[in-house]
């Protein structure tokens, strides 16, 4: 036995050694940098050789998109020769490496943090003093399906929007990239509840709507016994000072996209988060594509998946897309429609490649996504 033990424990120890010799050493810091460097020199290299294909492709399709609703406005007719036909050039160099000088958790990505919904709450808190009334998933679902109803909304329409931009189990306190709550799951943008409105679309939607809105909140509070209406009374008053404060610039997009990036901006976002206002905001978002649309000549019923494209594209676009034969949605690429760091961060429209697949594909995930319990559900409370 004793021998037997003595075996095993110098098969151990050589177990030990082979493990050893087969674990690399780790690179030495001065090693480290040179690889960081080197392997740095070869990504800038190939970036710029991309970059030179790329900026002018983008730059072009740019100034088709000008040109094009230039013509649009004008009414006169808009051919293939309005679109870029080729496909946007992809990157295919080596990965930009990590500095390995720098630990890989405070490591800084090509842009700063996003907020989440912490920080549209603790601004809203700070700057106009207000907290929104949250409530369970059903009850939110309700009154989301009381203001889209009325409206004019359709269930099919409701139900299947909101399984694409949420994967048919969202929430309406939801953020893009957060919806599943995975363990290391970062916000990939501001986009909030079941229609995913940025913060922008907020912004937007307070100053363009914000009467709209406003009048919604009082006539409900006018028919409230004496304890609601006061609550709605205090709503309306921090919404007016919100409408007041998106309306600090002028009323276009690149506009509120910067208000939406300060402090007070952020804060908007928070009314997407309440019972009684958030739904007014998130169905407004579609309501605005449909009329938008109608305005346009479209006076049929949109398709779940054409309103879907407007509010993935905006309303311009998305018009834009709807307003194509057959045959030229075949042939234009989708990166048409998109601004260029929007295209590079939607999986679909770079994988779709043109109009006509991007449409099919969305109509097949709705259809996938509706089958989801939280579908579902909105879907009952339309009947």
């Amino acid at each position: 036995m004793r021998h037997l033990l003595l075996g095993f424990a110098i098969a151990a120890i050589a177990i030990q050694g082979a493990v050893a010799q087969d674990t690399p050493a780790k690179p030495s810091p001065a090693k480290a940098q040179a690889d960081y460097q080197k392997k740095l020199k070869e990504c800038t290299a190939a970036r710029a050789k991309h970059e030179a294909v790329a900026a002018p492709y983008w730059s072009r399709v740019g100034e088709k998109r000008k040109a094009r609703f230039a013509k649009r406005r004008q009414g006169a007719p808009v051919t293939l020769d309005d679109y870029v036909l080729e496909q946007p050039p992809v990157y295919a160099g080596p990965p930009c490496p990590r500095d390995p000088s720098v630990r890989q958790e405070d490591q800084p990505d090509d842009k700063p943090e996003l907020p989440v919904v912490a920080d549209f709450l603790r601004n809203a808190r700070e700057h106009f003093g207000f907290e929104p009334e949250q409530v369970n998933e059903i009850d939110f679902k309700r009154a989301y399906v009381r203001v889209a109803s009325a409206a004019g909304i359709t269930r099919a329409q409701a139900v299947r929007v909101y399984s694409f931009e949420t994967g048919g189990n969202g929430r309406y306190d939801a953020q893009a990239g957060l919806i599943f709550d995975k363990p290391g799951a970062r916000a990939i943008s501001t986009a909030l509840g079941y229609n995913q409105l940025l913060t922008a679309n907020t912004a937007s939607l307070l100053a363009t709507k914000g009467e709209r809105l406003v009048r919604a909140l009082q006539e409900r509070a006018a028919a409230s016994p004496a304890e609601a209406r006061k609550k709605l009374e205090r709503k309306i008053d921090v919404l007016k000072r919100m409408v007041a404060f998106s309306r600090t610039v002028p009323v276009q997009w690149v506009e509120h996209v910067k208000l939406a990036r300060t402090p007070r901006g952020i804060a908007l976002h928070a009314l997407n988060l309440d019972i009684d206002i958030g739904p007014l905001l998130q169905t407004q978002k579609l309501l605005d594509s449909i009329l938008f649309a109608r305005a346009k000549g479209i006076d049929r019923e949109l398709t779940a998946a054409e309103l879907e494209m407007m509010n993935l594209t905006g309303d311009g676009n998305g018009f834009d897309m709807l307003a194509l034969s057959p045959e030229m949605r075949a042939q234009v690429p989708t990166s048409n429609y998109f601004q260029r760091l929007g295209y590079e961060r939607n999986p679909i429209a770079g994988r779709t490649k043109v109009v006509e697949k991007l449409i099919a594909e969305t109509d097949a995930v709705m259809d996938s996504r509706s089958r989801a319990s939280g579908a579902k559900d909105l879907a009952r409370l339309f009947e």
